[in-house]
């Protein structure tokens, strides 16, 4: 009928309005509300939509990148630097990524679900936290509790990056990203490596 994701960032000042979503999509408000039973719907769609996509892609960039068979500690390295270099320079680089988490930024405070999200909700997370708990299993992390991990390797290889682009607005070289990645995976494993104190 529409494409939400376009009725939603088409919103003036990143709000999602009514009028601006009856606009894009070419169809009365009752329209919207009939198809979508509200606004907080319409906005929903609109974020999981490309989530969706997201989490698969990431999955395979988790198995080309991060395999479950990295043989000892300087090949994971390699691995964790690698996954988080391209995983980095999508942030900086997708303009949909961008939008849809400037998007939730601005609309959290008004559609409270997105903070109440749990972490069962976030594939994402769920995934890369099975694939450190895997090699936690073979002795190459000290993983004790996988999904915090990694929560805080995903922070680690991408917070300093959407800091340094503003979420993707400033363009930033591969050198910079390198760098940027190569530092947050250091201070991952002297955290997480093989005997590490938690």
């Amino acid at each position: 009928m529409l494409t939400h994701w376009t009725v939603v960032t088409d919103a003036p000042n990143a709000r999602v309005r009514s009028a601006s979503a009856t606009k894009a999509a070419g169809v009365s408000k009752r329209t919207i509300y009939d198809y979508y039973g509200g606004k907080e719907k319409l906005f929903l769609s609109a974020v999981e939509d490309p989530m969706a996509a997201h989490t698969v892609s990431f999955q395979d960039l988790l198995d080309r990148t991060l395999k479950s068979s990295v043989a000892d500690e300087t090949e994971l390295e390699a691995a964790l630097t690698a996954l988080g270099r391209t995983f980095a320079t999508e942030v900086a680089s997708s303009d949909e990524r961008t939008a849809v988490m400037r998007l939730m930024i601005a609309e959290a405070p008004h559609f409270p679900v997105l903070l109440r999200m749990p972490p069962e909700d976030r594939p994402v997370q769920r995934a890369l936290a099975d694939r450190l708990a895997e090699l936690g299993a073979r002795g190459l992390l000290d993983v004790p509790d996988p999904s915090e991990a990694a929560e805080f390797l995903g922070v680690l290889v991408t917070s300093r990056v959407n800091h340094r682009s503003w979420y993707g607005s400033i363009p930033l070289g591969e050198p910079e990203i390198d760098d940027l990645v190569a530092g947050g995976v250091r201070v991952f494993l002297r955290a997480y490596g093989p005997g590490a104190a938690h």
